[in-house]
Parts: C-alpha cells; structure tokens; sequence
C-alpha cells in the first residue's frame, strides 16, 4: 500500500515537472510571436501564480541535475521499458530500489548497497518529434500563434474598455469637484469687479450713483505708474515706449488669487500665461492695439475703459484704474485737448467720494515739477484717501544734492498735500528686460544698504512694493465695508423707483429690454418669410406677368410695333420687328424680367407683413421701424442668382422665334391681350391730352378753373393735327418742316404768333400716338375672326394689321414662359436666399448695440433697460454683500 501511494506521487511529481516545463515552452513561443509583450508576460506571471505546485518531491529529485532532456528521456525510457504485460509490478519494484538508493545517499554511505542505484530499463526510443514533417510542424505552430494570439487581443480589449471607463468615472468626479469647488469658493474681488463693470456699463461718467472703492493711479507722464502697477502685478504686462505716451486709456486691473498666473480681458475668454514670454509680448501687443483702436476722432486719449483680470498665487485682491500721466506740454503729434482731457478724466475718476488715490511722485525730479500733487490736493483735500508712492528712490539718493528731501517726502512735510501713508519703492534700474524678480532682489537690496533705513529716521514698513501693496490693499477693503451697504440701498431706492414709474404709464405692458425685444421681432420676421411659402402658383404669376408687361410695354409699342407699322409689306414689317426683338432680347429684356421678379418679391413680402401685422392681435408697433429698416437692409444687398439671366436669355429668344400660332384658341388670346394692352395705352394718352388743353367746360363753371396761355396753344395745335391726320390717315410717324410750316401759318391766322416748334412736336407726339392706338384696337378687333384666313395664307399681301396679332401671339407667349420661369426661380431659390439673407441681417444687428438704440427707441425702452441694469447691480451688491460677509478680508 505505501509503495503503490509512494509510485503514485513519485509519478504524479515528474508528470508535473514535464507539464510546467512544457508551459514554460508555449510561453516562450508565445512571447516571441508576439513580440516579447510585456503585457503578455505580466498576464502569464498572475495565470502561474494561481496554477496548482505539480513540481517533484525532493525524494526525487537526481543529485547530478541532468539537463532537461536527458531527464525527459530518462523517464520515457523508464515508462516504455517495462512493458505493457507487467509494467505496473515492475515500477513499482524499480520505485522501491530508488527508495533505498535514496536512503543510502541520506546515511552518508555514498556507495550505497545499491550501488548507483536501480538499473533503468532501456528500450527502443520511438520516433523523436523531430523526425515529424516540417509543414505539419509549421502549421502546428501557426495555429498556436494565432490561438495566441487571439487570446492576447480579447485581453487587450477588455483593458482598453475597463480603461476607458474609469477614464470618464476620473472625468466626471473631477468636473464635479471643480463645479463645487467654484461654487463654495468664488472669488470675492471677481464678484467685485463684475459689480465694477455693471456700474461702469450704467453710468460712466462716475456721478453719485457710483460710489463703490477703486484704487485710482494717477501720477505726472513717465513717474513710473506702469511700472508700480506691474510691481504689484507680479508681471510686467503693460506696452513701453520711450519718451511716446503709451496709456492712453484707463486701465482696469482686477488683481485676485489663484493658482496659477494668468491674465484675462474682460471681454475674451483666452488666458494669457504671464510666466511665458510669448504670452507677455502678445498682452502688450493686444493691450496696445486695444488702447490705440479706442482713441476715435482724431483724440490722443479715450475714456473707454479696458478691463484687465490678473490672477497669481500671493496677489493681492483689489481693483486698480491706470490713467494717462498728466502732461505740462501738448506736443504736435497730440491733439490739443489733450492736457485738459486728461485732467478731467483723472478728476472723474478721483471724486468718487470713495476711491482710493494712489499717487504717484517721481522722485528722481525736482518736486517742485510735479503736477499732480496740486491736483490730488484740489480733490482731496485732508488727505482721508490719498496715498503717496515716492518711485526711483534709487535714482534720487544717488542723483540729487540733497537726499534728506526723500526723507520729507516720505514722512509727509515738503509737498502741501496730504495722505494716508508715504511710501518709497523702486521699481527697476531702467532695463526693461529685468524680471519682475530681479526687480524686488533689487529693491531689497537697495533698501538694505541705504542710508535712509541705516540711520533709522524711516520705518521699514514704509519700503518696498510688497508693503504699499499691503497697505493699500488693507485700505481697499475697509472702504469697501464702509460703502457697501449705502451703495446697495442706493440702488434699492432707484430700482423702486423705476418700478414704480413703470407700473404708471405701461400698465399690463411686459418688462421687456432691447435685447428681449430684438429676439421677439426677429421671431415675427421669420414668421413673416414662410409666410411666403403660402402664396399660389396663379397669384405669383399674375403679379409678375402685370409687372413685367408695365416695364416693357412701351418699348414694345414704341421702338418696335410703330416704326415696323409704318412699312409697305409684310416681308419689311416681320423683318424689322426681328432685328428689333432680338436686339431687346439680347440687351435689356432678361434684366428687365429679373428686375422685375425681384421687385415683385419684394411687394409679395411686404403685403405679407402688413398682412400678419393686422391679423396679429399683440402686434406691437414698436417692432415695425426695425422690421422696416431689416427688409430695406437684406434687399439692397440680395443679388438674383447669376445663372437666371442666361437660363431667361435663351426662354425669350426661342419663345419669340415661333411665328406660327397653332391654333384659334392661341390667337383668340393674342388678339385679346393686344386690344387690352393698346385700349389701356389709349385711354393714358387721351388722359395726357385731355390735361395738356386744359379744365373742361364743367371744371370752368363748377370749380372756377381757368385755361392757361398753354392750354390755349395746346388746343389749337392738337386741332390742326386732328385735322392733318384726318386728310391723311397714312402719314409718317415723323412730322416734316412742311408739315410744321403749314401748322403755323394756321395757327397765325387765328392771332397767336410765334409758338415754339418743340412744343408742336410733343403734341404731334400724343396725337399720333392716339391715332396709331386706335387702329390697332380696330384691327384687333377686326382680326379676330379672321384666323381661317390666316391659316390659309390669305391675309399675306392683303392686311398688315394681322401680322400685329402675330407679333402679340409671340410676346404674349414670351411673356407666360418667362412669368413661369421667374415663378419657379422665386419659389425654389430667390425665397430661401432672401430667407437666409434677413437672417444674416439679424444675425450681424444682434450684436450691434447701436442697430438696437437705432430702430428700438423711446422712454418704454430706455425705462425697462433701466430697470433691467438697476436689479441687476442691485443683486449682485447683495450676492457680494453675503459672500463679504461670511468671509474676512
């Protein structure tokens, strides 16, 4: 029993050697198909790591540690040479010697009585794998590879997916964090600001309605402001130009906390790195053209003011305004004005009863040239919010005779004016190149050994950028605790009041801004243009054959049909009206046709907006004046679709080329349409003589009206032409001297002497005009029982009229091909390109305020936009009152 368990687990020991081993082959075929994966390894390592101990037992294990081969076919050996019949008896029994061999061995007897142990049974090896055919091998092994394979790539997926998924748990949890934390700590200073710019934005000139604390920088040209504000800054951000005033606008800077230091514009979302150099240029190039752009009408100076937010680890949180130095001289390159605009901005900006003037004084000069101290002195007299900053103290000790004057300048005796602190700075040593770091080294070092510190005459706390920064910042928001809440109440008052002068005079009347207001007209203007979409077919082309025809009618009457009237034949007539009607075709019809599709478009829209104006019952007519200058705006910019004029060219030309009316119906039509068109040209020139002779006999009795000296000569001269044309029903169109003389002599005969031929010519005009008109309405009328005739050919040589329903039959068909294709033009393109081009027209006034004031005006309007700023300002002076509140500053 304990030789067959012992020959189990020695058996199961080696079976397991072999199965490890052989693993530890497909591993490193594996690895090396895939190309050593450390991925692959990595995922091996964790699969053996679990896998069961099935190595050999130290029993038996060989002393003399065969290599791997020699082992394996050892134990083949072993296996086979036993036989089948009794091989279980016989290893067993070949177990038991190598059992005693090993006790042998672990008695110290290293002959054994066993000698070298059990004799192990050799019998013919099989065929080694080897000797197997190579193909078989090689598809063996690339089936294995691509087992492999496919395994490594489900794993590899399966990485990527779990990868992916934490990836958005990561991205979520951090967006969530960031959104709190923004919403448990927002920057009070940047709720501040933004109180800023609405106040600013409200009321620019800096009346009484604005008293909230800002930190106002004003100093004579060149003192060094810039380079006080960028101390303060951390970053020197603003443009530098020698001996050229660069500000040139005011400059409102938000200085806050943060982690890292950036600048922002107000109006841009694009954050400048300021630890970049790159960056730093494209500030200044960006605050430069800003300031350079707001200078309009010839000004050297602006009051639009440029907002600036820098945040920075360590920054102090407070609101600074960089003015324009003041200047002693206008220079030729500056506009007059310049001085006193300058001196009214920085007073605008300073009476605020709440703003902190810091002042800055250059101390390498005689202050004896300084301007501004006489100007801060005028503003604030006691001194209450004034802070004097004494810049380039290194220049003044080293320069001047006598450097005790800093001394009194710093401790408040040699200038009249008066103020909170003194303070003495420098800020560089003239390279603009220095880093805002070796600049402080600098001023440290400077105030270190200077002898102003040495004898002990100036405080400490008095030096450097850091502790005037400190302390205005200090100051800063203790004026801002004091003024808040008579600043809220302000405007809370204000906001009642408007309210109230609201509610008065627009009762039941919505609250409603010029943006608001914008957005719900632009909503009934796009109504208006599907409102298109519902005109027919039958309306569009009656419209436009109406339209068309009165723009062409005269040339078809006049330059055509009367001169080719006048001709002997049909041959000469047909002749004359082609080379006619092709000239117009090729010149002027095609744009004539589109002139008029655009204009009928245009009188379709409108009458659709009237339309829609009265059957809307809130229609509100303070839309109409914008709505009016939006469709003005889009159709003097709309251009019809280029290839329409050549698609119209060739429809006019081929409809004019058929001169065969097929049928009675077609020439029924013509003959209609022509004794329309001419009946209605007849009654306008019967109109137009009527008023040349002047008030007829009822005119004269009921209305008191008497003929003029003109009216007189119009009456004779038409009835001599009456007469003329009645003895010779086939003159020319042109009258001849002959003609003109015989007229005068009749007219003479009858006292009036000298009438002026011209004046005979235009009359001969109308009454020939008359005259062709009616027997082309007689002949209409006559031809329309004679299209037998015509279709016979008979008419040819017989009657020339009926080549006038010829030439209608062939205009009128013109006239219908070219109304449907304007029709289809309107429909499937010109609407939707007249549709996009009013959006575009929105879309571009929408951001022009000036567009809104324009055509959205009266007190209804400028009374809800001041509400709308009020309750505004108002809520976000309680929302920075609260967050002030639970934080200390």
């Amino acid at each position: 029993m304990t030789v067959n368990l012992q020959s189990e687990r020695a058996f199961i020991g080696v079976v397991g050697n072999i199965a490890r081993h052989l693993l530890k082959l497909r591993y490193f075929v594996a690895t090396g198909v895939i190309g050593g994966s450390v991925a692959a390894r990595t995922w091996y390592e964790d699969w053996k790591s679990n896998l069961p101990d099935l190595s050999l037992p130290e029993w038996a294990k060989f002393d003399s540690s065969p290599a791997w081969g020699e082992v394996s076919d050892k134990i083949r050996a072993i296996r086979e040479g036993f036989g089948a019949k009794d091989g279980e008896s016989k290893w067993a029994e070949w177990l038991a010697k190598l059992e005693a061999f090993r006790k042998d061995k672990e008695n110290g007897n290293e002959s054994g009585g066993s000698g070298s142990g059990p004799e192990i049974p050799v019998k013919e090896p099989r065929r080694k794998k080897e000797d197997e055919p190579l193909e078989e091998r090689i598809k063996k092994l690339q089936e294995e590879m691509l087992r492999t394979q496919s395994q490594y790539q489900r794993e590899l997926e399966r990485l990527e997916k779990e990868n992916k998924v934490l990836k958005q748990r990561l991205l979520l949890s951090d967006q969530g964090a960031v959104r709190r934390l923004k919403r448990l700590k927002r920057s009070l200073i940047d709720m501040y600001s933004e109180v800023l710019d609405l106040l600013n934005e409200y009321d620019s000139s800096y009346n009484t309605a604005d008293n909230l604390p800002r930190v106002v920088v004003v100093g004579d040209q060149s003192a060094g402001k810039t380079s006080v504000l960028e101390m303060v800054a951390q970053a020197r951000i603003f443009p530098r130009g020698s001996g050229e005033m660069m500000t040139r606008a005011p400059v409102k800077v938000t200085l806050s906390e943060g982690p890292y230091h950036v600048a922002q514009f107000k109006d841009s979302s694009r954050e400048f790195d300021l630890n970049k150099e790159q960056d730093l240029q494209q500030l200044r190039s960006e605050i430069e053209v800003r300031m350079r752009n707001s200078v309009r009408g010839g000004k050297t100076v602006s009051y639009d003011v440029i907002a600036l937010t820098v945040k920075g680890p360590s920054l102090p949180r407070m609101v600074l305004v960089d003015l324009p130095g003041v200047i002693s001289t206008v220079t030729a390159d500056m506009a007059m004005e310049t001085k006193d605009d300058i001196i009214r901005m920085s007073k605008a900006h300073m009476e605020n009863p709440n703003a902190i003037i810091l002042c800055i004084q250059d101390g390498s000069v005689d202050a004896e040239r300084s301007n501004v101290t006489d100007l801060v002195s005028s503003i604030d007299p006691s001194g209450k919010r004034t802070i004097l900053v004494l810049t380039k103290v290194d220049m003044a000790e080293k320069n001047l005779a006598n450097p005790d004057r800093i001394k009194k300048i710093l401790e408040g005796k040699l200038f009249p004016m008066k103020a909170l602190g003194y303070f003495g700075v420098v800020t560089g040593r003239g390279n603009s190149s220095d880093s805002i770091d070796e600049i402080r080294k600098y001023e440290e070092q400077f105030f270190a050994s200077s002898h102003l510190m040495r004898d002990g005459n100036l405080k400490p706390s008095q030096m450097t950028t850091r502790n005037m920064s400190l302390a205005v910042s200090e100051c800063f928001w203790r004026m801002v605790r004091d003024s808040i809440d008579s600043q809220a109440d302000a405007f809370r008052a204000s906001r009642f009041n408007l309210e109230t002068e609201w509610k008065n005079n627009f009762p039941r009347v919505r609250q409603l801004d010029r943006d608001e207001l914008f957005d719900k007209a632009r909503g009934e203007i796009l109504d208006e243009i599907v409102n298109l979409s519902l005109v027919g077919v039958e309306e569009w082309e009656k419209m436009l054959h109406k339209k068309l025809w009165d723009g062409v009618a005269d040339h078809f009457f006049d330059q055509i049909l009367m001169p080719a009237y006048a001709s002997d034949n049909p041959g000469t007539f047909n002749t004359m009206v082609d080379i006619r009607l092709k000239h117009f075709a090729d010149k002027d019809l095609a744009t004539k046709s589109i002139s008029t599709g655009w204009e009928t478009l245009r009188e379709v829209f409108l009458r659709q907006i009237k339309q829609d104006v009265v059957a809307r019952r809130d229609h509100d007519p303070i839309f109409d004046p914008l709505k009016e200058a939006v469709i003005e705006e889009a159709m003097s910019t709309h251009q019809w679709d280029e290839k329409a004029m050549d698609y119209l060219r060739v429809i006019q030309l081929n409809a004019m080329e058929d001169r065969a009316v097929q049928d009675r119906r077609s020439w029924e039509s013509a003959c209609n349409f022509l004794s329309k068109a001419a009946t209605e040209r007849l009654t306008e020139v019967k109109k137009q003589l009527d008023e040349g002779r002047g008030p007829s006999w009822l005119s004269k009795w009921v209305f008191w009206r008497t003929p003029t000296a003109d009216n007189h000569y119009a009456c004779l001269i038409q009835d001599e032409l009456k007469t003329l044309l009645a003895n010779d029903p086939e003159h020319k169109q042109q009258l001849t001297d002959e003609d003109i003389t015989v007229i005068r002599r009749n007219i003479e005969t009858k006292g009036v002497l000298d009438i002026p031929t011209e004046t005979i010519r235009k009359q001969w005009k109308l009454v020939f005009k008359k005259h062709f008109l009616e027997r082309i309405v007689q002949s209409s009328r006559e031809c329309l029982s004679l299209y037998q005739i015509y279709r016979e050919g008979l008419a040819e040589g017989q009657d020339i009229d009926c080549q006038t329903i010829v030439l209608f039959y062939r205009i009128q068909k013109m006239i219908n091909l070219t109304c449907n294709a304007l029709r289809q033009q309107i429909t499937n393109t010109e609407q939707r390109r007249l549709e996009k081009e009013i959006k575009d027209v929105l879309d571009d006034w929408s951001q022009e305020a000036d567009k809104k004031k324009e055509f959205l005006t009266g007190r209804r309007v400028d009374l809800a936009e001041e509400i709308k700023q009020v309750r505004r300002i108002q809520e976000k002076l309680e929302e920075f009152m609260t967050q002030l509140q639970r934080e200390k500053v």
